[in-house]
Parts: C-alpha cells; structure tokens; sequence
C-alpha cells in the first residue's frame, strides 16, 4: 500500500527564488494599477463635492419650535394610567384615553415629569425603569391639559459604545494586528462614503463614476491597509476591480430596466422634495454596487492566496491544473457566500418581507413589487458580480504566477534538484476545506481524499 507523507511548510521561510519571483510579479502588477490609481485620484478631484447645499431644503426632524425643547432623562416608573393628552377630553365631559406613561428623572434637575409613551412601544414594553430616554418637552408651548411630554427617542450611547469596543476587542485579540489595520481601513472607507459619494449624489454627480471611482478607493484602501502590499493583495485588487465593473454595469442596466425607482419609500420621496438635483434612481444605483463590496474583497483575497499558495508549492504545476485545483477551493467559496448575501438582505429587510407576505399575492408578485424588486435585484447583482470575479481572480494570479515563476531559479537554490523534488511529498496547504499536497516529481495537486482512496484501492 503506497503512502503519502507531508509536512507543514507553514511557518518555512520563502527561499530566495520565491522571494525574487514575488518581488517580479510586484513590478508586474505595479505596472498595471499604478495607472489605474493614476486616473482614480484624477477622477475623485473631478467629482470632489463642492458642499453646496443651498439648493437643498429638507425638514429637520429633530428640529423644533420656540417654546420646544429636546430633554433627556432617566425613566424612574412606568404606569397605565389617564394619558394627558385626554384632559381637554375629560374637561369637556368625555371619557380620557388609557396609555403608558414614563415617570422620568430630567437630567437637567427638577421634579418627575409624566412622559406620554406612543401606543407601539407601550404594547411591546420596551420603556422600563431604568431607560434613558429622549422627550420633547411641550411645558412652555401647550396649555389646558395637553400633553407637555411626549417620548422622542431612547438613548442608545453606551451600550452600543460597549458593542463597538467589544467588537474591536474580539476583532484584534483574534486577527491581531491585520485586524486592527482593517478596522482602521473600514474607518477611511466611511470617510470616503460620507465626505465623497453621499455629497456627491446630493449634488448630483454622475452616479456611475461616482460609485465606480469611490468604491475603487475604499478597496485599494481598505486591501492595501488590512493585507500589506504584496503581489496577492495586488492579484486581488485586479479581481475586485474586475467583479467591482460587472457589478456596475448590471447595476446601471437593472435600475432602468426594472424600473428601480424608490416608489413607496417615505425616505426617497423626502429627498425628492429636498432638492431637483436628487435622482433616487442614482442614489439606489449607488447602492447596488456599494453593497457587494465587502463579500468581494473577501473572495478575491482568498482566491488569490490559494493560487499563491499552490504555485509556491509546486512551481511545475501546468497553469491548466493550477487554475482548475484553485477553483475548486473558489466553488466552495462561491456556494457559501450567495447564501451570505441573500440571507444578510433578508435579515435587512426582515419587516419589509413579514408586511408584503401578508398581502393577497402570488410570490412571484411579492418577489417583482416595487416594495421587494430592490433587495432581489440587490442580491442578484452583487451575487453575479462576486461569482465572475472568483474565475477572473484566479486567471490573473495564474498568469502572475507563471509570468515571473521560480521554475528557473528553483535548482540552483535547492543544490541541483529539480523543482518537482524539492517539493516531493513534503508540501502540504489547507485551503477551501481541503488538504492539498504536492505529488512526489511530477509537482501536480491532489487532495487528501484522492490520496486516501488511492491507499485504500492498493489494500485491496
């Protein structure tokens, strides 16, 4: 019965052929994205917002009159009781309302104030003792037995303050110091989204070059920053791009063409009104290619990792046999990551999705409503722009691989063997779920499964 053995080379240092290749495929890749780097910052001083916002006038809904005021306070009880809204009700010989009212400590001082909860919140208990909570403050304004204090809003600083510090406890203590760098790039990522493309298509800049030219510079941020420059961040970049432009096409053909244009949505008409310059239907584009690019820097590093990984550990793989073994890894991608899309836009637009079941339509209905058409063409735009980049990310590290291979170098470095037995059976990487080895002399990949069925078939 024949036998396998491997051994990690995981923590092996690089030999100086591979080093030299890698530093090759650098000057390669530089030659390809510095341009493109080139005409992204031309495009981003081109589009840079103005932050004019003369022409827009939109209502404040946190503004308020003279006489109003926003307080906070620390609810102390809560009671059913008269609402006190009801007493120009009872005055006139009627009966008074039952709701839920918050007795609440001001922080500002002073004596309990009864704060008059809205009915949706009182029927689900979320105020209790102990809240902090937002009310407007209705005393110097309402008179003869109005309600003066209406609940606004809770005070959510502090827990979320301990979830986002648990968030990057969790995220450094695990990935370290690539994971602090990445928290760090996701920051500039948000400068880029509110400084750049929100202004932008306030003032309406065309929206394709737009999202195009911002989500260009969050990724070459965010990779760069996050994985360190190298010929696989690089390999990445060039797949990102590719996946970023098939989204973005997809993106600009399905808004007008499934007549994508934020009809019923409270918050599109808002900004419809604000300003003649808003286009919802740019704004949504936008927002068809934003929001696939997290899941796409996140196959294509991987992507471009495995083919490195493999080549590294057999420079005589055929480029057939490397591109074929990396996809297989790419499928397994591939599978997990539409369900990821799918069901983190399912979860998004949980209510949304609960309301339109309840309605007398077939699903095919629901599924084409202007209520649901954009989560669905949302999924099925970014899923289609992540699949294409999985093969176009390991076409262009199997090229990068074998423009500026080791092949030539390897013997001298390994003391006159050939490359093949240099690696023979002792090579091994995990990646995709799969040990994957080097065959002995002839460099070609096999899984650990084969290698097991091939042992099993020689007992026999």
């Amino acid at each position: 019965m024949g036998h396998s053995h491997t051994h990690d080379t995981g923590n092996s240092e690089p030999t100086p052929a591979t080093i030299g290749a890698r530093k090759r495929a650098n000057l390669l890749l530089a030659a390809i994205l510095v341009p493109i780097g080139v005409l992204t910052v031309i495009g981003m001083m081109l589009l840079w917002p103005s932050g004019d916002r003369s022409s827009v006038t939109i209502s404040n809904p946190y503004a308020t009159a003279d006489g109003v005021s926003i307080d906070v306070g620390q609810v102390e009880r809560v009671s059913e009781e008269d609402c006190p809204s009801s007493q120009p009700t009872v005055d006139a010989g009627g009966d008074a309302l039952q709701c839920q009212v918050a007795y609440t400590a001001p922080d500002a001082g002073g004596a309990l104030v009864p704060v008059e909860v809205t009915p949706e919140l009182a029927r689900a208990g979320a105020v209790e003792a102990g809240d902090k909570i937002r009310y407007l403050n209705l005393d110097g304004v309402i008179q003869g037995g109005s309600a003066p204090y209406i609940f606004m809003d809770f005070v959510r600083t502090v827990p979320m303050m301990w979830l986002a510090v648990l968030y990057a406890v969790v995220v450094v203590a695990v990935a370290r110091w690539r994971g602090l760098r990445a928290m760090i790039g996701l920051v500039g990522a948000l400068v880029v989204l509110a400084q750049f493309i929100l202004p932008g298509l306030v003032e309406g800049k065309p929206p394709l070059l737009l999202a195009l030219v911002g989500s260009v510079v969050i990724m070459i941020g965010v990779l760069y920053f996050a994985h360190g420059f190298s010929a696989r961040t690089s390999t990445a970049l060039l797949g990102t791009l590719f996946g970023l432009s098939i989204t973005a096409l997809l993106a600009a053909w399905a808004t007008e063409s499934i007549y994508l244009f934020g009809v019923g949505d409270e918050n599109a008409y808002a900004l419809v009104n604000s300003s003649g310059e808003v286009s919802i239907s740019a704004i949504i584009m936008c927002g068809l290619i934003i929001s696939g690019l997290g899941v796409l820097n996140d196959v294509t590093i991987t992507q471009s990792s495995a083919v490195w990984e493999l080549y590294e550990l057999a420079p005589n793989t055929s480029s057939r046999r490397l591109f074929s073994g990396a996809m297989r890894i790419g499928r397994d991608h591939i599978a997990s990551t539409v369900y990821t899309i799918a069901f983190a836009y399912a979860g998004a637009a949980l209510p949304l999705l609960i309301l339109v079941s309840l309605y007398d339509r077939t699903l095919l209905e629901n599924l084409t409503s202007g209520e649901l058409a954009e989560e669905v063409v949302r999924t099925l735009v970014g899923s289609i722009g992540l699949v294409l980049a999985i093969p176009a990310t390991t076409l262009i590290a199997v090229l990068v691989v074998k423009a500026v291979g080791i092949r030539q170098h390897a013997a001298a470095d390994g003391g006159g063997q050939t490359p093949g037995q240099l690696v023979a059976g002792s090579a091994a990487s995990s990646a995709g779920g799969q040990t994957v080895s080097v065959a002995p002399g002839g460099g070609d990949i096999e899984t650990r499964r084969s290698r097991r069925d091939r042992d099993a078939h020689g007992a026999e």
